[in-house]
């Protein structure tokens, strides 16, 4: 188990930078074996939830929580309620941990992306799905594998995810989910759009390869989709917005 620190159940956001906010929350979560542990992806996507401001006093999803860092992160950070799924049974126990550990509140289920349909919609919805793109399809459903495995293209939940945001998402509601530049940014940013939400790119950081990518790096070379020889990663925050309900009137 990774060990961490006790973090403050509400952080007061008046005088914490967001970076340190979401640092610190990154920084507290424990992670059992068997559970995906928090990476560069989580911690961008943590910090783009606090810098963007959008929790306080809303209703927060997490989808594919993992060891809970999003959903924990959402409830310190102020949300009226944070509702996290995971097909996973470890890693629902795992975010109930980190979420008492925190003295915050997350109703975590066993689920998937139907069951967060059927009890939305949502204000602010956050995923970190598996986007990673791999030869081998055998043993996508296997441990660990499946916290990471997107398919050959790295879309198989996050093509889902995109066409599902509208109903996600409340009028006013805002989806921040993250992905490498393998799996096809532009994809999901039109996949939103066409739903439409306006979506943007509203962070970025690149990261050396781990040890997913380097394992299947020869054969993205040969896809074309990586030049020779290198061993570096783009991840991005997408952002998509729902038009308020006033928003939908004036279009009419």
């Amino acid at each position: 188990m990774v060990a961490a620190q006790p973090v403050p159940a509400i952080l007061d956001t008046d005088t914490t930078d967001p970076v340190d906010e979401a640092l610190e929350i990154y920084q507290s979560i424990r992670v059992p074996a068997g559970v995906y542990a928090p990476q560069e992806d989580s911690l961008l996507l943590l910090t783009a939830l606090a810098e963007c401001e959008l929790v306080a006093g809303r209703r927060v999803l997490d989808l594919c929580t993992g060891s809970g860092v999003l959903a924990v992160g959402a409830a310190v950070l102020g949300a009226a309620r944070v509702s996290a799924y995971d097909i996973a049974p470890r890693a629902v126990l795992a975010t109930r941990a980190n979420a008492a550990a925190a003295g915050v509140v997350v109703d975590a289920h066993k689920g998937s992306l139907h069951e967060a349909l059927d009890a939305g919609p949502y204000d602010v919805v956050v995923s970190n799905p598996p986007y990673v793109p791999a030869d081998t399809l055998s043993d996508a459903g296997v441990g660990l594998t499946r916290t990471w495995h997107g398919g050959r293209d790295g879309r198989s939940l996050l093509d889902p995810l995109c066409v599902s945001a509208p109903d996600l998402l409340a009028p006013g509601g805002t989806m921040l989910l993250v992905q490498s530049e393998f799996s096809d940014v532009d994809r999901s940013l039109i996949g939103l759009r066409a739903g439409g939400l306006r979506a943007e790119v509203v962070a970025r950081q690149k990261i050396p390869f781990g040890p997913v990518l380097n394992a299947n790096a020869r054969w993205l070379e040969v896809l074309g989709r990586l030049e020779p020889g290198r061993r570096e990663e783009e991840l991005v925050v997408i952002r998509a917005d729902k038009a308020r309900a006033d928003e939908y009137g004036r279009r009419s």
